[in-house]
């Protein structure tokens, strides 16, 4: 007894193949669809983390801020060394290591 194409999974089970270009624009948008928007801080929040930023910086004191991912946010524990208001951006100092952060990328800082 022959089954009809439409029949069951038989639709499907025809169109198995995709090509490459299907297959990549597939990934694409799953991974477009994982990203994230940055949260707006409100003013309030802002003038928070700022604070916890100059304490670490004036007395050394190490902190935890929190950046901004795509996909997750991260979490770094360590000493404000400098901060550039002209480039608004940190030199954060974490283990041995340093880096320069924009301050726009911090969400949230605590000591």
């Amino acid at each position: 007894m022959a089954r009809k194409k439409l029949e069951g999974n038989g639709l499907w089970e025809g169109s198995r193949m995709i090509m490459p270009e299907h297959k990549a624009r597939i990934l694409d948008d799953a991974l477009n669809e994982e990203t994230r928007k940055k949260p707006d801080l409100d003013p309030q929040a802002m003038v928070e983390i700022s604070q916890v930023l100059a304490q670490s910086l004036e007395d050394c004191s190490p902190i935890t801020i929190t950046l901004f991912g795509e996909y997750e946010e991260r979490s770094i524990h360590g000493i404000v060394m400098r901060v550039d208001q002209h480039l608004r951006q940190i030199k954060f100092r974490y283990g041995e290591d340093w880096v320069w952060i924009k301050i726009e990328d911090i969400i949230g800082a605590s000591s």
